[in-house]
């Protein structure tokens, strides 16, 4: 999609939509915008964007969000914790309504606040009421998904800077109706070749790019690393390349290593996924069915299996777990087997793996209800402590867990 073809996506007045406890939302009826992620709160799993409007880019105000339990964050083609996403990042965002605002971690703002022009020379669109995320995606994982890349056509350079024409096209070749866009870079943008990390000092000394001037790109199919940086000459919205991916090589060397990176991460902090059912026996027994979320890599899903030792721990909306005193999650959680692993019929919604767990346990826990969240996972994971930034204290889940004041910081 072109530039003005997204902005009319973006600040299309869409019918506002609210997910529901224990529903995936349909993707399509997400809200879409795009912006520079500039804020990031990733214990809490929140953040703030500049999203892209009709108006004066700089002006507009950094705009928070939240991203859903099962929201997903993608990251080079990979999953990915906003932890891993570096500040500046243009991202991708498909987002709704705040499903409870009595429990949003960020403002609730009226329903068609997204019609509402921002004056100051930021125009409409860029405050969407729909800030809880379904998927945050930056510019490689939303090409690989739309099946895009970025044709480059021509580049001007001087002192190792300056601007490449270029327009994102589907990779099986379109119907020419792609919009070019202007992005500059400079000599700290990163080219990969393979396994080769190169700078644009050795597209120049290989003749590939000129040393002065203009030169045809000749259509050149790449994969961008989109940012953001104040431009001069009063231009209103120019991004900025990051990186350059010369071929599918070098993009899929970059997703792997996002991948073991997400891999070990989730590991130490346990796959999330909610409560569909409880069947309660006695003395503390029960059996739990839960949906894992999705987004993840495959090979930790294929770690749940049958008759395997497992276990579950309740957790808060933002995914933090609940410990007490200085129990960790192992402690607090309930153990227990794995009777089924299933792989649900039908299309899977996004957020969802589409994978269905029944664990039976004999210490059934307040937290594991139906449409309640948990995090879970195999026995032989790692048994880790998360930091204190990542879990409610004693099981609390109060207000001042959930938006932390100056208090959180040492008293000297």
């Amino acid at each position: 999609m072109g530039l003005s073809g997204f902005l009319a996506s973006a600040i299309a007045a869409d019918e506002p939509f609210r997910p529901e406890a224990g529903k995936f939302p349909p993707l399509e009826k997400a809200h879409s915008y795009r912006g520079e992620l500039v804020f990031v709160d990733h214990a809490n799993r929140r953040g703030s964007v500049r999203v892209e409007g009709v108006g004066v880019f700089r002006r507009n105000d950094p705009h928070p969000f939240a991203m859903l339990p099962y929201g997903m964050v993608r990251y080079h083609g990979a999953p990915a914790d906003l932890r891993d996403i570096p500040l500046g990042t243009v991202m991708h965002v498909r987002a709704f309504l705040p499903p409870d605002p009595t429990i949003s971690s960020v403002p609730v703002l009226p329903v068609n606040n997204k019609e509402k022009d921002a004056n100051h020379r930021r125009g409409v669109g860029v405050a969407p009421a729909e800030n809880h995320v379904l998927l945050l995606e930056d510019e490689p994982s939303y090409c690989q998904r739309e099946a895009m890349v970025w044709k480059l056509k021509e580049v001007e350079i001087k002192n190792h800077e300056g601007t490449i024409i270029a327009s994102r096209e589907p990779k099986q070749g379109g119907d020419g109706k792609a919009v070019e866009e202007t992005l500059t870079f400079d000599a700290a943008t990163r080219v990969w070749r393979g396994r080769e990390y190169l700078r644009i000092e050795h597209l120049i000394d290989e003749g590939a790019w000129p040393a002065e001037g203009k030169r045809s790109l000749g259509s050149q199919a790449v994969q961008l690393g989109i940012t953001w940086k104040p431009t001069s000459g009063g231009v209103f919205t120019r991004f900025h390349i990051s990186d350059i991916w010369l071929d599918d090589a070098a993009m899929q060397n970059a997703t792997l290593h996002q991948t073991e990176t997400h891999k070990a991460f989730m590991r130490s902090r346990w796959l999330p996924a909610w409560i569909d059912a409880v069947e309660y026996g006695k003395f503390g027994r029960a059996t739990v069915t839960a949906t894992l979320f999705g987004g993840m890599d495959p090979s930790l899903y294929a770690d749940f299996k049958k008759g395997i030792t497992a276990l579950m721990n309740p957790v808060e909306n933002t995914l933090k777990h609940t410990e007490g005193g200085s129990a960790g999650p192992t402690q607090m959680a309930a153990r227990g087997k794995l009777l089924d692993v299933t792989q649900l019929p039908g299309e899977i919604p996004l957020g969802s793996s589409g994978i269905q767990i029944r664990f039976e346990t004999d210490l059934i826990t307040e937290g594991m209800r139906p449409t309640r969240i948990v995090r879970v996972r195999p026995a032989d994971w790692p048994d880790v402590h998360v930091p204190r930034e990542e879990h409610l204290s004693d099981g609390a889940s109060s207000i001042e867990e959930r938006f932390p004041t100056p208090a959180i910081f040492p008293k000297y």
